[in-house]
């Protein structure tokens, strides 16, 4: 199971986006800046797989979901806890399904559900990242206070802490604005959060003016998974000593992703 996003990776599942990415009717309803190039979007794909399966993580497949261009973000409809996973409820309406597919799929896996976000409450994974007993949760667009209170009281069942802050438009989910780098440090964009909500944690902070300047892929070890427009924020890991993997996942920005939001954390060591 996972309890920290910065343990060294083992076992992830993403989807691979062969049709739905393409097939948007409304831009707008999905959320979706610009339609992506199908032939660049499935390069970029498996080239972040390689690179996961590279670091010794295994990679998990499951067929995209018909109709839901969102569905390649995988790590939004569920979040992996100590004692299994929990089914969140989307906050973008064309998402949702998204959770009933993932769980099927986990439930299919033996991955077992200790939890369940039920309306009016809304959570969405790009909203959560644990940190050991620490959970840094964002109220957002997407995740609301309702849903956040139902994802609080389970997580406290493992005796973990939930830290919420509310996060900017610029910013889709937390996970945009912030990452977990290794077990007692982060990276944020400046302005986001409020005073001593890091307090215990090293604080990698960055000017962070894009949605995803604060969104890379820890590895474990200090090795850094980061899309190569992030310039700034990869001096300033390097500068930090972590060793920065840059990958081109240019279609993907343009669906308002990072590259965090294409995997599912399964597993973590």
């Amino acid at each position: 199971m996972l309890t920290n996003e910065a343990a060294v990776l083992t076992k992830v599942v993403v989807s691979r986006p062969v049709k739905a990415f393409y097939e948007v009717g409304n831009v707008k309803q999905h959320n979706i800046s610009e339609l992506a190039d199908r032939e660049k979007a499935l390069k970029q794909h498996d080239l972040l797989c390689e690179s996961m399966c590279k670091f010794g993580a295994e990679v998990i497949s499951v067929d995209e979901l018909e109709g839901h261009p969102n569905s390649v973000f995988t790590k939004d409809c569920i979040t992996v806890v100590p004692g299994g996973y929990v089914q969140l409820r989307m906050g973008l309406p064309t998402r949702a399904g998204e959770p009933d597919w993932m769980a099927a799929f986990l439930d299919q896996y033996g991955e077992p559900r200790v939890g369940c976000i039920e309306a009016p409450g809304t959570v969405e994974g790009g909203d959560v990242i644990l940190a050991g007993k620490t959970a840094f949760v964002g109220l957002s667009s997407r995740t609301n206070i309702q849903g956040a209170v139902q994802l609080e009281k389970i997580l406290a069942k493992y005796g973990i802490e939930t830290r919420m802050a509310n996060i900017p438009p610029l910013h889709l989910h937390i996970g945009g604005a912030m990452t977990l780098l290794s077990p007692d440090e982060v990276l944020c964009c400046a302005g986001v959060f409020p005073e001593g909500y890091f307090d215990g944690f090293k604080v990698i902070e960055i000017a962070g003016g894009d949605l995803i300047s604060g969104n890379v892929i820890a590895l474990g070890k200090r090795e850094i998974i980061s899309d190569a427009h992030n310039v700034v924020t990869n001096e300033a890991l390097r500068l930090a000593g972590y060793t920065v993997h840059v990958l081109d996942l240019s279609e993907f920005v343009k669906g308002n992703g990072g590259p965090s939001c294409l995997m599912l954390s399964l597993e973590r060591k």
